[in-house]
Formats: C-alpha cells, structure tokens, sequence
C-alpha cells in the first residue's frame, strides 16, 4: 500500500508541475510585436489580431491570436497559434537567428492576409474567415535573382491551380509561364497550419 501510495503522491505531483509549466509558457508571450484592427466579420465592428512573442525562450517563438467581435460587442478569442510564425532562433538554424523577420498581418476587404519574407523569398498568404475558421485560399511569392528577373508564384486554393513564371524588370511579359492543377481535398485552416506547412505549397 504504501508503494502504491507513493506512486500516486509522485504522479499527483508531476501532473501538476507539468500542468504549471503549460501556464508558465502560455503567459510568457508578453512581447508586443504587433496589433492590427479591422473588420474581419463583416459586422461593422472592430476585430483584432495581435501577434506577440515570448523572449524567455531561446528560441523567441511568436503567437498568432485572433478575436473576433460577437453581438454583445465583446471580442472572442477564435483562433490561438504558436506554431504558425517561425521562432527568431530555430532548431533548424541550431539556434541562430533565422536572418527571418516576424511576418506582418492585416486587414483587407474582410480578408486576414500575412505578409513574410523568408530566404528572400516574399510571399502573401490569405485566408478568408468561414463558420469561425480561417481558410487558406490564395499564395502569392516573388523572389528576386538579384540581377533583373523575379521569379514568381500565384497559388489559388479554390481553384486548385498554380501558375508559375518569369518576369524581368520594366516589362509587362511573363516568360516561362507554366499553369498545373494541385490536389487539395480540404482548404487549411489557420490554426492548423505551421510554418513548415506554408514552405511547401
């Protein structure tokens, strides 16, 4: 009896010190990086994204937090996201600076759309909000061979096609222009998407 007690003394014990831990790094994002509010519901009224990173962490991870407006004028937090936003000082950089800056978010046309710059590589996501989830449904990316061509990627989700070319500077003609069909059974939600998920489309 006493053994079993024990046991259970320790795992009473350990579930707790876990269970404080996962507060302890839930609060931790107390870093201000971005606010931005805009109507996202099309209720007329103000809705917020904040985008806020935790700098007791050696890895610097952001989190994404959306609130959305209800019909008592208070705001909901829908969506909470930790992996969505690569952190300043990633496991795959082994611990050194991405070189990466946190990607920016607004508000247009009732639409969420976040901006990044990664390896050089810029691209705009967009994700329309449907039955409280937001919906990837559209990529864009542009990347400069530092000389005078951008070679550029436009992804549409609903219409599951990505079309792909080349374009130099000053001119309006698309070169290597090259459309094909993805397979895509369900658009990604925000909240389940990382950003490795996004690097591969």
């Amino acid at each position: 009896m006493k053994k079993i007690s024990s046991s259970i003394v320790i795992f009473i014990l350990l579930f707790n010190a876990n269970l404080y831990s996962q507060n302890v790094n839930k609060n931790n994002f107390t870093s201000l990086i971005q606010e931005e509010v805009g109507d996202l519901n099309n209720d007329k009224r103000n809705d917020r994204i904040m985008v806020e990173m935790d700098i007791t962490d050696k890895t610097q991870p952001s989190r994404l937090q959306i609130f959305l407006s209800q019909p008592n004028k208070k705001l909901q937090l829908v969506v909470s996201s930790t992996k969505l936003i690569e952190g300043q000082y990633p496991s795959r950089k082994n611990g050194e600076y991405s070189g990466n800056n946190v990607p920016d978010f607004f508000i247009e046309n009732g639409k969420l759309i976040m901006l990044t710059d990664i390896d050089h590589r810029k691209s705009s996501y967009e994700f329309r909000l449907n039955k409280n989830n937001f919906e990837l449904v559209k990529i864009s990316r542009v990347k400069w061979d530092g000389k005078d061509t951008t070679f550029e990627t436009k992804i549409d989700l609903i219409a599951k096609t990505k079309i792909e070319y080349e374009q130099v500077t000053g001119s309006e003609k698309l070169l290597n222009k090259k459309k094909k069909e993805i397979k895509i059974n369900a658009l990604p939600k925000i909240q389940d998407l990382s950003f490795s998920d996004l690097e591969k489309f």
